[in-house]
């Protein structure tokens, strides 16, 4: 098996599996692959503890905001290629997995794995729901034995925290972190603070010790900036009929 990641700002995860090779993923993540690579759906993968975890590894998924279902490939009669694209512009890295250390990634985080890759709820936290806002902070926990490949949005941050140690984080820029980490939902402090201040209701506490990457363009802060260039009643961009004459006069 040969991972490649290609490109800069928006990434593409190339996999070149030798015949009998697979990998697994969460639902909705191929970009393309060659003909000769199987794909089907499965709830359990590499034996009784391979990355599905069976049925109960798959209610497990669902807790964790993606499919019951995992999507696996396998390279049939030679070489096979399987490709997926970064959903947003950020990094594709992998992590190693061990029995003795695992990771916490942010739900959107994972892509695919080798097949004794585990993935399942970590942490599934509302955070108030409606009335703060809709905030959510729901974790995928990574662990088996074997590699796993996750994708952040924007710059990356890393830190190695020293036991003890600890760092505020806003819950939308936690991207993932080792399981030797402690973490706990924490409120923002003062009244005016969380009311006045823009800045949510709730950080999430990181302590040491472990690393820790952090992302600086989440998905739901850049949904946050862009929604006053979207009508609120249709959903479209306000400047949507101006940049469909554009568009018009361009294809004329």
């Amino acid at each position: 098996m040969n991972a490649e990641v290609k490109g800069s700002t928006l990434p593409v995860l190339e996999m070149i599996l030798d015949p009998g090779e697979a990998i697994i993923s969460d639902h909705g993540e191929l970009s393309w692959m060659t003909a000769n690579m199987q794909m089907s759906q499965t709830t359990q993968m590499g034996g009784s503890q391979g990355g599905g975890g069976g049925l109960l590894g798959g209610l497990k998924r669902v807790m964790s905001g993606t499919s019951i279902l995992l999507t696996r490939y396998e390279a049939t009669g030679g070489q096979g290629m399987v490709a997926f694209a970064a959903k947003m512009p950020g990094r594709i890295f992998p992590l190693e997995v061990t029995p003795a250390g695992g990771y916490l990634v942010h739900r959107h985080g994972w892509i695919c794995g080798t097949p004794e890759i585990r993935a399942t709820v970590g942490f599934n936290q509302s955070l108030g729901g409606a009335l703060f806002g809709g905030e959510g902070f729901i974790l995928q926990k990574l662990e088996g034995n074997g590699t796993a490949w996750v994708e952040l949005s924007g710059e990356i941050t890393t830190y190695d925290l020293a036991p003890g140690q600890s760092m505020l984080v806003h819950p939308g820029h936690v991207g993932v972190f080792q399981d030797t980490v402690n973490f706990s939902v924490t409120r923002i402090q003062g009244i005016t603070n969380r009311y006045f201040g823009a800045d949510g209701h709730w950080l999430v506490s990181l302590s040491g010790p472990g690393k820790i990457w952090l992302q600086s363009m989440p998905l739901p802060i850049l949904a946050a900036s862009l929604r006053p260039y979207v009508g609120e009643q249709t959903g479209t961009a306000v400047g949507a009929g101006a940049a469909g004459g554009i568009l018009g006069n361009i294809l004329r």
